[in-house]
């Protein structure tokens, strides 16, 4: 039922529906809101602008994960080679012309946009609950820019605004980031539906930029991050699932570890193709899908081996021999062999000096959101932004590097993975076990820089430059507004 609800209001629908016999969609722009049940239907732009950051349309969620030491789309002959777009992140050779670059600029300032449009038009308005939605989901959209970007124009209206900004300096977004949100905690629920703006998404968004103030800013706030972390955990509002990958269930829009969600649905909401885009080309036998995967990323190996094969959360990954759904070994034709998917990749170009059988069986596959009986193009489950899991690790994190002792937090999450607990973690413990249990949720890449790591070398990539931490502005960007030139 939430789902339904969620769709609903995600898609726009609420317009079109019997509201009190009001049509909305008729009511004048000068006139509309009148009231604060009018002007709750404002946030549903902002909150649609989410939508695209997960797939290419947005970019942010692959340019997280293939520039970290998680996932790689290997080039399969010709598949995947796409003009270089997938491996030049993976080398950390991207341009100001990529598709990422330039994708994931567009969605995060259109959600900033549509906030800001929605916010002009409340203005005059007494409705401080709709006013502290909008500006607790603009500051979201601008902790994504500078993580992302570093200096950006700080835009906060959509009438008023410059036309050509200048960009503002990443400290001073990060507080007016801080202050946006303080102020609004007191008007959010503090139950809400796992799509919308809530306290504990709220603390949870001040927690993660607190943790990485050091980044943004140059002066740690570990405490300040800690202190976060404490009223999402003493709220008593969220908990971890029994299971690992419960979280990620195709029906996980009621999950109690989930904060903060996209909401997907495979027909009313799409855009959430992840098994399309790591599935072999003959998995849809398995689950009897009606469309066939396009065999692309899968794990890094270094990664896919962090795992004990004791850990629960090892069943997120697709490797060995693979059946139909009436559980017949499948052969893949073309290399004429049985397909069984191998955790080794031979390279990150998988030319034709490779057998087929590396070129298109290599490569551990990403199975941790379900993959239902029948599913179609689109999955049906809910991405989660923020869950209880990374929280309770952000805690950890924060204590270990006040000179505290993180074990109770991190254990607490060992102990569902059925691995054995950590005795005084130390900080290399605890990212990797960031790896392993926020593994392909758009998180690696920040942690990576927190921790120090990002600009290493590893697997077909080598040590890059120090300004790799951010992307650089997109050219046809600064090409209209030249402001924006370094």
């Amino acid at each position: 039922m939430k789902k339904f609800i969620a769709l609903i209001l995600i898609s726009g629908f609420m317009a079109c529906t019997n509201l009190d016999e009001t049509v909305y969609d008729r009511i004048p722009s000068d006139k509309f809101p009148e009231n604060s049940d009018q002007a709750a239907l404002k946030v549903i732009p902002t909150y649609k602008e989410l939508g695209d950051l997960i797939d290419d349309n947005g970019w942010w969620f692959w340019a997280q994960e293939i520039t970290s030491d998680e996932i790689v789309f290997p080039v399969r002959l010709t598949d995947w080679e796409d003009g270089g777009k997938w491996y030049l992140l993976h080398q950390h050779k991207w341009t100001n012309n990529i598709d990422a670059v330039n994708s994931m600029w567009s969605a995060l300032y259109d959600g900033v946009t549509e906030a800001n449009r929605a916010l002009d038009d409340l203005e005059g308005l007494n409705d401080p609950i709709t006013i502290a939605k909008l500006k607790t989901l603009r500051s979201f959209y601008y902790y994504l820019l500078i993580d992302n970007y570093g200096d950006v124009p700080l835009v906060t209206s959509f009438t008023k605004g410059e036309k050509q900004p200048k960009k503002a300096d990443r400290k001073e977004i990060y507080n007016f980031i801080i202050k946006d949100v303080q102020e609004s905690l007191p008007y959010l629920p503090s139950i809400s539906q796992k799509f919308a703006v809530s306290k504990g998404m709220a603390y949870t968004l001040l927690a993660k930029l607190y943790l990485n103030a050091e980044v943004y800013t140059g002066t740690a706030a570990w405490a300040d991050a800690e202190r976060y972390c404490d009223s999402v955990i003493q709220s008593n509002v969220y908990a971890l699932e029994s299971e690992a990958l419960g979280p990620f269930r195709t029906n996980n829009d009621n999950s109690v570890e989930n904060i903060f969600t996209i909401p997907f649905d495979e027909t009313n909401l799409q855009g959430f193709r992840l098994h399309m885009r790591t599935l072999h080309y003959l998995s849809n036998l398995t689950y009897d899908m009606p469309v066939g995967p396009w065999n692309g990323f899968g794990a890094m190996e270094d990664h896919y081996n962090s795992f004990d094969d004791n850990d629960a959360r090892k069943k997120g990954f697709i490797v060995g021999p693979q059946y139909d759904s009436k559980g017949q070994p499948l052969f893949d034709q073309t290399a004429e062999a049985p397909l069984v998917i191998d955790p080794h990749i031979p390279a990150l170009i998988i030319d034709g000096s490779y057998s087929f059988v590396e070129i298109r069986m290599s490569a551990a596959r990403v199975g941790k959101y379900e993959i239902k009986k029948g599913a179609l193009e689109n999955l049906s489950n809910d991405f989660p932004l923020f869950r209880y899991a990374d929280v309770l690790l952000m805690k950890a994190e924060a204590m270990i590097r006040q000179g505290k002792n993180g074990d109770q937090w991190v254990n607490m999450i060992r102990q569902r993975a059925n691995v054995p607990n950590f005795n005084n973690t130390t900080l290399d413990q605890l990212l990797a076990e960031r790896g392993r249990e926020m593994f392909c949720e758009g998180h690696r890449r920040q942690d990576l820089i927190r921790f120090g790591k990002f600009n290493d070398a590893w697997w077909e990539k080598a040590a890059s430059e120090p300004e790799r931490k951010t992307f650089p502005i997109p050219q046809w960007a600064i090409d209209a507004n030249p402001n924006l030139a370094d």
